[in-house]
């Protein structure tokens, strides 16, 4: 078996939702590949019968679709990994269970890594609002120059933006020498296990074509913001941050590992908190705000930090990082000010 791909569902067993998978498992079992790949279905232990669905392909593609299901609630990574333990193929691929794939693209992934002996292949992706084939918004996703034989520099690249897992095919073998797994039980997994993972492949290549529809739902659960998904990034930062220290990485990359440390664990959690969560709690900002500092006191120095942030970022920052009261303070009657102004401007036009 040359590839295994592995896509966990839940809660996908009715309605628009059943919809969504059969649109995945269709891409996926109509691949140019399918004869020399297997389907790793799994379900993280819905209750409405998302995992019928999947035993129902299974006995339509005997020996291609395996339908797994964890016996507990695991959360996206925890459905990885068990799909990760059952996997036969030499190499591994991801995909969500409400994208899809252009029937290529694993094909053109498997053929470029025979091609150039890479350990690690990628692609760009599309971001779609609808369910066809059509090209959406084009992203264009690693660059070149991440790309060939890995070295620090690419490396420290990959730790500033390692993109997303769903449109990489990864060699089995040095998954299994360094047993590479993903956080269990909390949302932005792969937010930790993408920069970790790229740190121990040796040769990443690239072919540069959208074969990958990422779904932009407006419902989904990524979109909904709250406090318990706050936690789990901030989690997520604390892993990479640990993985790095376990394996090697700390000081060698310690300046990029600071910047994803702050993109990850703070800057986005800080941001995402106060816009969408609909009554901010100063103790957990004040939480969030120790917990940086204690990592990485001097990180507002970061150069990438600088780079990344603009000014009124930066001063936002900057405010927190003095007092969580006064930053609440300031936050709310910026927000006020200009939901005034945007009234005002309206009543105007009028």
């Amino acid at each position: 078996m040359k590839l295994s791909v592995i896509v966990p569902f839940y809660k996908m067993g009715g309605g628009e939702r059943q919809e969504y998978l059969n649109y995945c498992m269709e891409s996926l079992v109509h691949q140019t590949m399918i004869g020399d790949m297997e389907i790793l279905a799994v379900d993280d232990c819905s209750q409405d019968g998302t995992y019928e669905l999947l035993k129902g392909y299974e006995e339509r593609y005997p020996g291609t679709v395996r339908a797994l299901r964890t016996p507990e609630n695991r959360k996206q990574g925890g459905a990885r990994n068990l799909g990760l333990d059952a996997a036969q193929g030499e190499w591994i691929g991801f995909m969500d269970g409400d994208d899809w794939a252009a029937d290529t693209m694993y094909e053109k992934l498997f053929r470029r890594a025979q091609e150039t002996g890479a350990d690690v292949v990628g692609c760009d992706l599309h971001e779609t609002g609808e369910h066809s084939m059509k090209i959406g918004r084009i992203v264009n996703a690693n660059t070149m120059d991440q790309t060939g034989p890995l070295g620090e520099v690419q490396y420290r690249k990959l730790m500033l933006n390692p993109c997303s897992m769903v449109i990489k095919i990864y060699k089995k073998e040095v998954i299994d020498r360094y047993h590479l797994r993903f956080p269990e039980g909390i949302f932005y997994e792969d937010n930790c296990a993408g920069p970790l993972w790229m740190l121990h492949f040796t040769h990443f290549e690239k072919v540069e074509e959208p074969l990958y529809y990422y779904y932009q739902d407006p419902v989904s659960t990524t979109h909904k913001i709250s406090e318990a998904k706050c936690r789990d990034r901030m989690q997520a930062g604390e892993l990479l941050l640990a993985g790095c220290r376990e394996y090697g990485f700390y000081e060698p990359y310690k300046q990029e590992l600071e910047f994803a440390f702050v993109k990850l664990y703070y800057v986005n959690t800080l941001f995402t908190y106060v816009i969408g969560v609909a009554h901010a709690r100063a103790g957990f900002l004040e939480g969030l705000r120790r917990g940086m500092l204690a990592a990485f006191p001097d990180f507002q120095s970061n150069p990438y930090f600088q780079r990344e942030y603009d000014r009124e970022q930066k001063k936002l920052v900057r405010l927190h990082m003095r007092s969580t009261l006064l930053f609440l303070f300031y936050y709310r009657a910026l927000t006020g000010y200009r939901k005034l102004r945007r009234k005002w401007k309206g009543t105007s036009r009028t």
